[in-house]
């Protein structure tokens, strides 16, 4: 499948998968909803594992998963941890923030990764990247003034402080991502398979200390939307995963082309949370992704 294709899969269900996010941890404990849902996941890829050890000769390839050594898995492990704690912010924010204003601030991601190859690489952005940083920035400045009908004052809010560090997190990710994908070569369904598991690992320590109470916590209230949670994110990263691995795929259009999943989230924000403002919201939402677009264009 063609990886454009296979980006705009991605993007459907990632936007699907910051409903069902939104869904799980409103007014809920954001400790145990990460705790059962990548519980979910490693369960998925620790079953596909036992499978395929069974020796089956009709294992199909785009879910094997290759033997790995010792410096591999740590490479995995530390992708695992960097989400981890992209999570932890993103989580944290996206229960206290509507849907519709916290999806566009984690789309910024591709311009967070720009910024990092202009800082670290010195790059020169051509005129077309300096038009979509441009173009990012004044909507995200729109969306800060619509944020403010609802109270919500960007510069001072700390869950938009969290969703910007998430969103950072997560930027450094992408790049992490296209290392193990294209220069280590590793497998779409080896990369995922072991995050998976590395990620369950990473918060079941702090699952037990939120049981325990070892610090205030809010009550929790399973929902189904927990568990789908982890399955939307798996298909979705299956399909981002497997763009990445052509060679073909460029890492800032894939990720471009993944923020369209912003559009899902951001309409369903307002049909299934009931969230205001959404007019006000929809040019900067679409500057948003205009801005994306035109980066990963240049």
């Amino acid at each position: 499948m063609h990886w454009i294709v296979l980006s705009l899969i991605s993007a459907l269900f990632l936007g699907f998968y910051d409903l069902s996010q939104k869904h799980a941890v409103r007014d809920n404990a954001v400790v145990p909803v990460l705790f059962f849902s990548t519980l979910t996941g490693a369960t998925v890829w620790g079953a596909l594992l036992l499978v395929q050890v069974t020796g089956t000769d009709a294992w199909p390839a785009l879910l094997r998963v290759d033997a790995l050594n010792a410096h591999q898995h740590l490479l995995l492990f530390a992708k695992s941890a960097i989400v981890a704690s992209s999570w932890m912010f993103t989580y944290f924010a996206m229960k206290h923030l509507p849907v519709s204003l916290a999806a566009p601030i984690r789309a910024t991601g591709p311009l967070w990764t720009l910024g990092g190859a202009l800082v670290v690489l010195a790059e020169r952005p051509t005129w077309l990247e300096g038009i979509g940083i441009a173009t990012t920035l004044a909507s995200f400045l729109g969306l800060s003034i619509a944020g403010r009908r609802e109270g919500i004052h960007f510069h001072r809010n700390k869950w938009v402080g969290f969703m910007i560090a998430g969103t950072l997190l997560g930027a450094v990710s992408t790049l992490y991502d296209k290392f193990l994908l294209g220069r280590l070569g590793l497998g779409a369904a080896t990369v995922q398979a072991w995050f998976s598991i590395y990620l369950f690992a990473l918060f079941a320590p702090l699952a037990a200390g939120w049981w325990r109470r070892w610090w205030p916590r809010n009550e929790f209230r399973w929902r189904w939307t927990i568990p789908l949670i982890a399955v939307l994110l798996l298909l979705a990263d299956f399909a981002y995963f497997s763009a990445l691995r052509d060679s073909a795929g460029l890492v800032s259009l894939v990720a471009s082309l993944r923020r369209g999943s912003t559009l899902v989230a951001f309409a369903g924000g307002l049909w299934f949370f009931r969230e205001k403002n959404g007019l006000q919201k929809l040019p900067a939402v679409l500057g948003v992704l205009a801005g994306i677009v035109l980066t990963a264009l240049g």
